[in-house]
C-alpha cells in the first residue's frame, strides 16, 4: 500500500495542543498552510516533551557552526487553541528529527503507527512504500517557538505529587510513597 505524506514547507502554523482536560487530553502535533489545509496526528505527551527537548538541542548544535544564524530564543507567539475540528489522521509511533543545511531548516517527521514496527529507514525517507507521515520543514525561529509552546503545553497538565511525583488528580491519588494512603 503506497504510504501518504503529509508535506508542509514552511507552514503558516505548526503548532503542538490539547484536547481535554487535565489528565483527560489528547496530545497532538497540527499544522496548517495558507490554503487552508490542517493536518492533525495525535502522540504521547511524553512524545511532545522528548520532540521538544531534541529540537531545542539540535537548535544549540546548530547554532555553534558558522554562517548559520538560529535565535537563542524564542516567547510563544501562538497561544491560540488547536484549529477545530481536530481531526486526528494517526496516531504517531516513532518521530524523526533533522538539520537541512541547504535550506537553513529543521525538517520533523512524524510516523504513523502499523501493524509492524516501524523501520529506522522509513523515517525522514522519500520510499513510497511504508508508514504514514507528517513531515514538516520550519524555520529556525519557528522552531524555537515550537519549542517554548511544546513546553508550556506539557507543563499546563496536573501538578504533581511533592512525595511521589505522580500526577495529583483533583481528588487526590493513592501515593505509594504513603503506603497506598490517599494524598
Amino acid at each position: 500500500m503506497p504510504r501518504q505524506v503529509y508535506r508542509f514547507d514552511r507552514p503558516s502554523r505548526f503548532v503542538a495542543g490539547t484536547v481535554g482536560q487535565p489528565g483527560e487530553r489528547t496530545f497532538y502535533l497540527q499544522a496548517s498552510d495558507a490554503e487552508g489545509r490542517v493536518v492533525s496526528v495525535a502522540l504521547e505527551k511524553s512524545q511532545v516533551q522528548v520532540l521538544a527537548e531534541r529540537m531545542d538541542e539540535l537548535l544549540d548544535e546548530v547554532a555553534t557552526r558558522p554562517g548559520t544564524v538560529v535565535p537563542a530564543e524564542a516567547d510563544v507567539d501562538d497561544l491560540e487553541p488547536l484549529t477545530a475540528p481536530v481531526d486526528e489522521e494517526f496516531r504517531v509511533a516513532a518521530m524523526g528529527l533533522a538539520w537541512d543545511g541547504e535550506t537553513q531548516a529543521v525538517v520533523v517527521e512524524a510516523v504513523a503507527a502499523g501493524e509492524e514496527p516501524v523501520d529506522e529507514e522509513a523515517i525522514l525517507s522519500d520510499a513510497e512504500e511504508g508508514p504514514d507521515a507528517l513531515r514538516v520543514t520550519i524555520t529556525p525561529g519557528a522552531a524555537r517557538s515550537f519549542v517554548a509552546r511544546a513546553r508550556r503545553v506539557v507543563a499546563a497538565g496536573r501538578p504533581s505529587c511533592p512525595l511521589c511525583s505522580l500526577p495529583l488528580d483533583p481528588t487526590g491519588h493513592v501515593c505509594p510513597r504513603q503506603n497506598g494512603y490517599r494524598r
